[in-house]
Formats: C-alpha cells, structure tokens, sequence
C-alpha cells in the first residue's frame, strides 16, 4: 500500500510540474477588420505557434462564409437573392441564422441581423454636417425585421422575403469567431487559452501563472485607463461602446449605435459589458442593451440565467446587474 501511495504521488508531481511548465504564446494580429490578440497555453513554443496558426486559419475561414463583403461568400448569396428565392447554406451558417433569430425574439428585436438593410443616412466619419431629415431616417429602417428571414430546416435554406434586405454579422460575427475559433483548439488539445477579438473575449482552461483571466473593462472616458477589473475562468466577456464613432451637430453628439426601430442614434449608455459563458451570446446582448438602454436593460439581464452586466451611462454613472460582483470577482 504504501508503494502505492508513493508512485501515485510521484504521478501527481509529475502531472502538476507538466501543468506549471506550460508558458503562454501570443499573436496580435488584424482580421475580419478588426483587432485579435490570441493568447494559449502550451509546452513549448513549437506547439504554441501551432496553435495559434491553427486559432488564425480558422477566424478566416469563418470570415469567407459571413462576410458580406465577400461576393462569393454564403451571406451574399443570401442578400442577392433577397425576394427571389431561398439559399442553401451549410449547416454551420444556418444554425448561427437560427441563433440570431432567436436572440431577435428575447430582445423583441433590438437585435437583428437584417439591420444590415440599413439605409445609410448616417456617416460617422465626422464629414456628417447637418441631421438627415426625419423622413430619411425613417425609412432607412423600412427593411429590418428578422421575422422575415425564413428559415428551412428541411434543405437548409434561408430566404429573406422582402427585396433590398440583407442580412449582416457586425454584431454577433466577432463572438462566433471567438468561440469557433476557442473549439477548434480545445479539440487540437490546447488546455487553456483566451482569444480577444476586438474586445469580444472568450476564455478557458487556467491561466499558467495567475490561474484566473485576469480582464480590463475600458474606461469610456480614457480608453486607456481600466474602469474596473474582472476575475474569469472558462466564461465570456464583451464590452461595446458608443465612445470612437461619433458626429457632433449643433452641438450634440450622436453615436453610431442605431436603434433598428426608429432609425435615430442612442446615447443613453456610453459603455456595455455582458459577462456570460458565450462570447456570441455576449456581442449579440451588448448591441441589445444599448439600445434598449439602462433600467430595461439591466431588467433583461437579471432574468437571463448566467448572464451579468456593467452598464455606463451618459453621466459616467456604474450599473451593476444583480450577481455581477459575486460571480466575476
């Protein structure tokens, strides 16, 4: 027995000291036109490198079936045919389709990937002088509505029903990838990593040296000074803010964070961070939040198993959803 004893705790080191000898390897680099910062746990950095490659092979990959950019892409397919008839797709883009239309029906639509039908009466790049008139802003909305995109299940086909719609994954595309891109490395055999995309973050396995993700939530006063710091282990965090693109009329901003319903630019939050175990599920709620705006959308959240928020307002006030402090610190 004793013998026994002494080779299963000889089993234990060994197993503790592989553990403890894994660095982290790290790659900062731009795709689907935006920041990634990939971070992952591994042996040496022979292995690191290749599962970074690997986590990069497979943000690309995604991005050539839901970018709308893409003219050979699934999504445009989609779009072009908007009116005319449905679109087989594979079942890796019906099934996010089916998801975003499904987070559409929880936030009575303040989500919706057919605001990518958007008229564009609004430019963000400072050149926008005057507002556009009330009648423009109105109808740049005409086309949205998710309960037009229909969905068979049967030959997996997608079919937007209404001319001029399109579908677009702005505002769920960058936590899909995250998360995609988190699976794909778990399955090759990556115990731990973390993936940044654009500050949608998804997390797992434990940091080699402070076990826990240590994560900043911007300041959207400074974006350089951190408001607030969470611990996370095997969750998702994604903050969203309105503070980079932005236009100043007779005095008043305007952010480029548009309600899909009126058409007009939202500025009660500055600032939106979603704490869940999906980064995908994250992006889509923080775009929801912010336009739903702070009581009703702290209201969501509390009655969303798992999910938390931090919310800045406009006054540079903190909202807190109700287990955000005992679950993340």
């Amino acid at each position: 027995m004793k013998k026994l004893q002494k080779i299963t705790l000889l089993a234990i080191l060994l197993i503790s000291n592989t553990v403890s000898a894994q660095e982290l390897y790290k790659k900062a680099t731009t795709l689907m036109g935006v920041d990634f910062e990939l971070s992952v746990a591994a042996n040496n950095k022979i292995k690191g490198n290749y599962y970074l490659n690997e986590a990069v092979n497979e943000i690309i990959r995604l991005e050539k079936m839901i970018s709308s950019w893409d003219l050979n892409s699934q999504t445009s397919k989609i779009n072009k045919n908007a009116g005319i008839k449905p679109i087989r797709v594979n079942k890796e883009l019906f099934n996010l389709i089916k998801r975003s239309i499904r987070i559409s029906k929880l936030t009575d639509g303040f989500f919706d990937i057919s605001f990518a039908s958007i008229d564009k009466v609004w430019f963000f790049n400072k050149s926008l002088t005057k507002l556009p008139s009330s009648e423009a802003i109105k109808k740049s909305v005409d086309k949205i509505n998710y309960k037009n995109i229909i969905l068979n299940e049967t030959n997996l086909s997608v079919y937007l029903k209404e001319k001029g719609m399109k579908i677009g994954f702005g505002a769920i595309g960058k936590g899909f990838a995250a998360e995609k891109a988190k699976e794909k490395l778990i399955r090759l055999g990556a115990k731990a990593g973390l993936i940044n995309a654009s500050g949608d973050i998804t997390c797992w396995g434990e940091h080699p040296k402070y076990k826990k993700w240590n994560i900043a939530i911007s300041n959207p006063n400074k974006k350089n000074s951190p408001i607030a710091w969470f611990k996370l282990s095997n969750s998702a965090v994604v903050t969203s803010g309105n503070y980079e693109k932005f236009v100043i009329i007779n005095n008043k901003r305007y952010s480029h964070i548009i309600d899909p319903k009126t058409g007009w630019p939202v500025n009660e939050l500055k600032s939106v961070t979603i704490f869940c175990s999906n980064a995908e599920l994250a992006d889509a709620l923080a775009t929801a939040v912010f336009v739903i705006g702070t009581e009703k959308g702290i209201n969501l959240i509390n009655q969303l198993k798992d999910v938390e928020c931090l919310l800045i307002d406009s006054d540079n006030k903190k909202h807190k959803s109700n287990n955000l402090l005992t679950t993340y610190n």
